[in-house]
């Protein structure tokens, strides 16, 4: 599969600014690159692993970077998906400056965003993609007046968002009702909570509270209204393997699914 090209590098282009692909940062060759662009300030958005410590002392004044939590809670990959699962009231996007830890460093600057009772990781992930935007220039523009201040993370809530396995992502109907729920929200739309109905394997890419109660994992009426082992959840968008998302109501046209039915 050929590598899709992202918007930054696509903007780049566009004003002239060369993009540089290295594999990895570690090593005295990556590090002079580096040091070339005698750069004020870097900053790191989604890169994923602990810059070696010839990087973040390269620039004047270090390294930025916006995480996509309330440090010290949720550092690690997966912030966006363990706020959610853990039902989490609230999330938020930081300015911190880096250090050789994970996510370690002291913050600078915040936004915070209410959980709403069905938003999806996906959702999250955009709201605080556009609020952290704005974030970093602000921390920007500090910087360069003089008035960038940071504050040591404290050293109670610390908890750590480990990446998203494939083992994690089938739906377990003997939980309750909400953690059902939260799964679906934190996974959505990847890698994807899903049931198996048959041979088929379904994605779950929205659901909400239903009403009734049953045996784990029993359809309780004709708009997918699943039960839990306390409570119901209703599905409300689903994805066949290979298949475009689509309603439930789309879904249950294409393939009926009676009340009593037993979902894997």
């Amino acid at each position: 599969m050929a590598e899709r090209r992202s918007p930054v590098d696509e903007a780049a282009e566009k004003f002239g600014l060369p993009v540089l692909h290295p594999g990895n940062l570690k090593g005295e060759a990556a590090a002079a690159t580096f040091r070339e662009h005698e750069a004020d300030v870097a900053v790191v958005v989604a890169y994923g692993l602990l810059l070696p410590k010839a990087i973040l002392d390269a620039p004047k004044h270090g390294c930025l970077n916006l995480h996509a939590s309330l440090l010290p809670r949720w550092r690690g990959a997966a912030p966006i998906s363990r706020s959610i699962l853990a039902g989490d009231a609230e999330s938020g996007i930081m300015v911190m400056q880096m250090d050789e830890g994970l996510d370690t460093g002291p913050v600078a600057l915040a936004e915070r965003v209410t959980i709403g009772p069905d938003m999806t990781a996906g959702e999250l992930h955009d709201k605080l993609a556009k609020l952290g935007a704005d974030l970093i220039v602000s921390a920007l523009a500090a910087l360069e007046r003089g008035a960038l201040e940071f504050k040591p993370q404290a050293a109670q809530g610390v908890t750590y968002a480990k990446k998203i396995e494939k083992g994690e992502t089938r739906i377990d109907w003997s939980k309750p009702w909400k953690e059902v729920h939260d799964h679906i929200s934190g996974l959505s739309p990847f890698p994807g909570a899903w049931f198996q109905i048959g041979d088929a394997r379904v994605k779950v890419l929205r659901s909400t509270h239903g009403e009734g109660s049953g045996a784990p994992g029993t359809v309780l009426d004709g708009r997918l209204t699943v039960a839990c082992k306390a409570g119901a959840v209703r599905l409300l968008e689903v994805q066949r393997a290979g298949a475009k998302a689509m309603s439930a109501e789309e879904f249950l046209r294409g393939t009926p699914v009676k009340a009593g039915t037993k979902l894997n």
